[in-house]
Parts: C-alpha cells; structure tokens; sequence
C-alpha cells in the first residue's frame, strides 16, 4: 500500500535558513515527491531526527502535527481513489492533494468508459472474482456499440453528445438489427441486459469523477419474467434410474444430477473441489463457495445422491465432477431427454431450477433456505427460480376443504 516518507530538501535555502520539507509518496515501482509548503532549518531537523523526539519548541510542534494530518489525508484520497481504480497513478493522487482541477466528465467519451471497465473486471475475473462467460459479455457490449455508432459513421461519441434518442435508437438496433454469428436481432431480456451493462460502465466512471451523469438512467426496459423450466419428481426419478450403456451419457446424466441436488449453476458447479467440502460440528457435510456471478456465498448441505456422485468420481479429475463445456453438455441432455421421454428443453441449467422448486420447495424447505443455498442476494430472485408446484396448492387447499367439511358437520 502507499508509503510516506518525510526529507529535507537541504540543499536549497530560503532567506530564513530554512529548507522545504517534502513528502515521497510511494507504491510497487512509482514514486514521487511533493513539497508539503512547510520548512524548517536543516540543523532542527538533524537535531529533532526529523520531528521524531520529543519536541520542545511551539514552532516544531505544530509543524510536526501538520506533518501527521498530511500524511492520514494522503492515505484518505489514496483509498478512496484505490477503491475505484487499483491501479491509481500517483500523479492523480499527487494532483488530488495540490487541489488541482480533475479532468472535465464531458471530455470522455463511450468507448473509453467501457474500456476502463472492462480492463477493471478482467483484474476481477483473475482474482476469481467474476466469470470469464461475464466478461466475454461486456467485451461484445463494446463490439456491439462500435457497429451501432457505424451508422452515425464514427468510431467513438463524447458522453455529452449521448442524447435520449441515442438511447432509444442503440436499444432498436440491439433489438431489430444487430448481427451475431449470422443471427440478426436479440431478445428482450438479451437488450435489457446489455443496456444495464452499459448503465454499470458508466456507473464505474462516475465513481472514478470521469463523468457526472449516467446517460442510460433514462433507460426503462423490463426483463420478460418467464415461468423456469424444471423437472418434476416423477421426471427426475427417471433420469436418475434410467439404465444408461453409453459412458459420455452416463456421465453427463451424473453431472446434471449433482446440480439438481445442489442446486450449484453450472460455471460453478464444475470449478468445486475437495477444499470447498467442509463437515461441521455434527458430522454434516456441507458445499461451501462464492457464486462467479454475484461473488454472494452458497453454502449447501451435501444430500446422500450428490455425495453418491462424488465418491463416484473422486480423485478422477481435479475438482468433484467431471469438467465439460456448456454446449456439449445440453447436446448431450436432448438425447437423454429423449431416452427418458421427457418433453422439455433440457438443459443444464434446468438443474438450477429443478433444485430450488422440485428438490427443496416441493419438500417444504422454506423459500428463505432456499433463497440462501443458491447464492441469491433477495427473495425475489429465488421467487423467479421457483415456481409453486400443484402439489403445494393441493396440500394447503386439503386443509381448507377438511376445515369447511368439519364446519358442515
């Protein structure tokens, strides 16, 4: 972290006899000097060992007091700059503590904010942070501006320059006439998304005082809320006892049901290893990890089918199941589908889905459980995941029918 360290410019000499004292502000390989705007004679600051004994002289202890509140504010701005950018330049810091003007917001321009940005997630995605998948969308957030700002024939646009019907015209050409490997236009959701992306870059910049105002606040569009896909008791039985010869099914059959019983998304459901098993106090073993995607934790109660699977595969690989890429893997469920009968697009993260409302919900674990083991930071995420089964209704109208009954009576 940043070092201060207090010297004596001795060799130059005001009238008084005195010298300036400066500051040297370092970090990793930078380093730099500023002067402090105060001075004092190069045979008191020998004598005193640079302010450190104990001061006798009103003149020396105020200076010695100013010394100590330089370097806390030094420390201040630098923390408050590092928070935004870890890789802060000590002449931006330099410049915060000489009160010079900082750079003016409308001079940056879109591309710049979403560069910076991205440069800043990457360092999250190293850190195990974020997930590559995340970043790769940002990075075609920006190939996607780049061939919208085409049309008003530039490279880059000043934020300033941003109006609403900028906006409104970038969320048409995402929608209606954008270009990805062959496919023209994105979904709904896709859009919303996208635009929020652009919203959290910009976001980033203000926190950094690259611009004042977020263009995209103006932005409304809503998610398109959709019923989840999940597997319902009778259809995960089937998976689950299906007699599979083929190996690459039988394995990716394995893997789908570790995420179904532990509810685990797939990015991070194939990074898991034996550290992220635990036991507490009563022999309980638990799953234990950050989300890739929120960095929120999911702790999870290891159930008997999901520890079948690990054993299975123990020692295997590196982590607790086998490794396999995301499209593969839905190839391959389709044929499992279809070898169990089950009329659904099955997919991976159909997992996901069927943990939170078939495996926990469908058994009365409470949604605030529920809510907790898959990592969301609300309920209405989970709420989103977890659709209320018949059954559910049925259990909780008996009740009421039996009450109406017993009044009849």
């Amino acid at each position: 972290m940043l070092k201060v360290f207090f010297y004596l410019k001795s060799e130059q000499v005001d009238r008084n006899g005195e010298s300036s004292v400066m500051a040297r502000l370092s970090i990793n390989n930078q380093r730099i000097s500023l002067s402090t705007g105060k001075t004092i004679s190069k045979e008191r600051w020998i004598f005193t060992n640079s302010l450190r004994k104990v001061l006798k002289l009103e003149k020396e202890k105020v200076l010695k007091h100013y010394l100590d509140i330089y370097y806390l504010n030094a420390e201040k701005k630098f923390n408050e700059l590092y928070k935004t950018d870890p890789e802060i330049s000590l002449e931006v810091l330099k410049n915060e503590l000489n009160g010079k003007p900082k750079e003016k917001p409308s001079q940056i321009t879109i591309i710049e904010i979403l560069d910076r940005y991205n440069k800043y997630f990457k360092k999250k995605v190293i850190a195990g942070e974020r997930s590559k998948s995340s970043l790769q969308k940002y990075l075609r957030c920006k190939e996607i501006l780049l061939a919208f700002l085409k049309k008003y024939a530039v490279e880059d646009i000043e934020v300033q320059e941003m109006i609403h019907a900028f906006i409104f015209e970038l969320e048409e050409f995402l929608k209606y006439e954008s270009n990805f490997k062959g496919k023209i236009g994105i979904k709904n959701n896709s859009v919303v998304k996208y635009m929020k992306m652009y919203k959290t870059a910009c976001n980033y910049s203000i926190k950094l005082d690259l611009l004042a105002k977020n263009p995209f606040n103006i932005y409304d569009g809503k998610l398109s809320i959709k019923d989840a896909i999940f597997l319902t008791q009778h259809e995960l039985n089937s998976i689950e006892n299906k007699k599979i010869s083929i190996n690459r099914l039988d394995k990716v059959r394995d893997i789908f049901l570790f995420c179904c019983y532990t509810g685990y998304a797939p990015v991070d459901a194939v990074d898991l290893t034996e550290k992220n098993l635990f036991e507490d106090n009563k022999g309980n073993l638990w799953l234990m990890a950050n989300r890739a995607k929120t960095e929120v934790r999911e702790n999870v109660p290891v159930l008997p089918p999901a520890l079948f699977i690990i054993e299975k595969y123990r020692k295997q690989q590196d982590g607790l199941i086998p490794k396999i890429s995301n499209q593969k893997m839905n190839a391959y469920l389709k044929e499992i589908a279809d070898l169990c009968g089950i009329n659904k697009n099955l997919t991976w993260y159909v997992s996901r889905h069927t943990f939170a409302t078939t495996v926990t919900l469908g058994n009365g674990v409470r949604l605030e459980n529920v809510s907790a083991m898959m990592g969301h930071t609300n309920i209405k995420q989970t709420q989103h995941y977890a659709k209320v089964l018949d059954v559910n209704i049925m259990e909780d109208m008996l009740k009421l029918k039996t009450m109406y009954s017993d009044q009849n009576n």
